[in-house]
């Protein structure tokens, strides 16, 4: 039989906010020592009140209209209630019947054609502390509790079960953390832990429309470990109902070295939790006033900024596609074409040279260098890779430029400053031209099969010239000159 598989993801992002969800500890926790950022209220003490961080409210509305959905217009928080040693309180405050926002949509594109995962909800809620497991040798292991993340503002998005490969879930949590690093209400860093991600897959013969039982994966912390972990998890429910095994719907992680899956515990089903309403929090309401104001602070989108591109640059999907992937790198690029020394390029070429430079040669060193887009604005400001791509169309070949910026990543200096320590201009007048009447006296073989007919000896002899210039020479114009002086010769 023929099984197709159903995955959903519920993805949590922790909010850029200054503050914590229900009190005014630092939400900045990172890289501060543990349990450094705490109150009694993130502490879960007795007696304590949660206070709403308004601009956690607002994020969570931006990103539910962003996704197209509906934002509630009377949403209340519940409690959460499991065991657990990082949950300080012994329930989560988070959202069960009323979320910030339902029944939007986003687009993906696999394999050149579009498709559309819905999303159930938008909600808001906290974050909860971290545990750090130790297994010393030669004792009994055990966990430290840090709480520093206790109370981080966390907005979860829940998608439907319309996604059928692992691929389709990868390329969706892709398009989900840009949309919300273009909002500026989280960094999305899954390497980090602010964006997180839990999979639900199930199988279930082609053509039904049951869903199977389900299985929660967790414990993935990259895209590449998202769709390793489907792709496993597809593979083994494949086998195990071939053999006549029943899948439970259950919890398990995801062992990254060992590239499996493995069981946690029984799944939970939402009265597992024991809703309930949130006594010391009133229901909020959203006005439309709100939802307009808020709306009106949208940024461009990805989408937009990719059309923008195609129709302001004459950039090919492709290339704009690359480009907007991150607003980093999009922010580079437009920050580049403003300079005053890309103004000074041809016009024409300008919004290309630009794209083909950021997505070849600085892309190649960002990913060498395991960086990214800001760590190589920090040495190669826009302002300077516009006076390399200037250098490149006058004073230095292509192939000069590239080691260049190798250069400037390297040391932060600009072109033109590396070009003259090192004497990099090319060579061209009368030193090019001896040059060229040396290679010619010296490669006589290749010049008369040249004059015999053979095109290609010229392409030998450029090579001849660029290696005695050590590549300063310019191939255009070393080919143009030497065609000539061979004619004359």
């Amino acid at each position: 039989m023929e099984y197709e598989t159903v995955i959903g993801l519920e993805t949590h992002a922790q909010l850029l906010t200054k503050s914590k969800m229900w009190c005014r500890c630092s939400a900045d926790y990172a890289s501060a020592p543990p349990n450094t950022h705490v109150c009694p209220v993130c502490l879960g003490l007795p007696g304590v009140l949660p206070t709403m961080n308004r601009q956690a409210v607002e994020f969570t509305i931006m990103t539910a209209l962003a996704l197209k959905c509906t934002p509630a217009s009377y949403t209340k928080f519940d409690r959460k209630n499991y065991p657990y040693p990082d949950l300080m309180k012994g329930y989560q405050i988070s959202q069960y019947d009323n979320p910030v926002g339902k029944g939007g949509y986003l687009e993906i594109e696999v394999d050149g054609n579009r498709k559309t995962i819905g999303i159930t909800r938008v909600h808001l809620e906290e974050d909860v502390a971290k545990l750090v497991h130790r297994a010393p040798a030669f004792e009994l292991p055990y966990s430290l509790v840090d709480v520093n993340r206790s109370g981080v503002p966390l907005m979860e998005v829940v998608s439907e079960p319309d996604m059928r490969s692992p691929e389709e879930a990868r390329q969706y949590l892709m398009k989900l953390r840009t949309i919300l690093q273009y909002l500026g209400v989280s960094t999305a860093n899954m390497e980090e832990g602010s964006f997180r991600c839990d999979a639900n897959i199930s199988i279930r013969p082609v053509g039904t429309k049951e869903f199977g039982p389900k299985v929660e994966v967790k414990n993935m912390n990259s895209f590449k470990a998202v769709f390793r972990a489907l792709e496993y998890e597809a593979k083994r429910q494949r086998q195990a109902v071939s053999t006549g095994e029943r899948i439970t719907q259950e919890t398990r992680g995801w062992n990254d070295v060992r590239g499996e899956t493995f069981p946690q515990r029984s799944k939970e089903y939402a009265n597992d939790y024991r809703y309930f309403p949130e006594p010391d929090l009133p229901p909020l309401t959203i006005s439309s006033t709100q939802v307009s104001e808020i709306k009106g602070k949208l940024p461009e989108l990805p989408e937009a900024r990719l059309i923008r591109y195609m129709r302001d640059y004459q950039l090919s999907l492709y290339d704009a596609s690359l480009i907007t992937a991150s607003k980093g790198q999009a922010d580079y690029y437009e920050e580049a074409l403003k300079t005053e020394t890309c103004q000074k390029l041809p016009a024409d070429k300008r919004a290309k040279d630009v794209a083909n430079w950021l997505l070849g040669e600085a892309a190649r060193i960002i990913n060498e260098t395991n960086a990214d887009i800001e760590d190589f604005r920090e040495k190669v400001s826009p302002e300077n890779l516009c006076g390399l791509i200037a250098a490149s169309r006058s004073t230095i070949n292509n192939l000069t430029a590239k080691i260049v910026l190798e250069e400037m990543y390297r040391s932060g200096k600009s072109a033109d400053t590396i070009i003259e320590e090192r004497g990099l201009g090319q060579i061209g007048g009368a030193e090019l031209d001896e040059i060229l009447s040396q290679v010619v006296v010296s490669n006589a073989r290749a010049v008369a099969d040249y004059k015999a007919g053979k095109e290609t000896a010229v392409k030998f002899l450029v090579g001849q010239v660029m290696r005695a210039t050590k590549g300063q020479a310019d191939p255009k114009l070393a080919t143009e000159l030497l065609v000539k002086k061979l004619k004359e010769s």
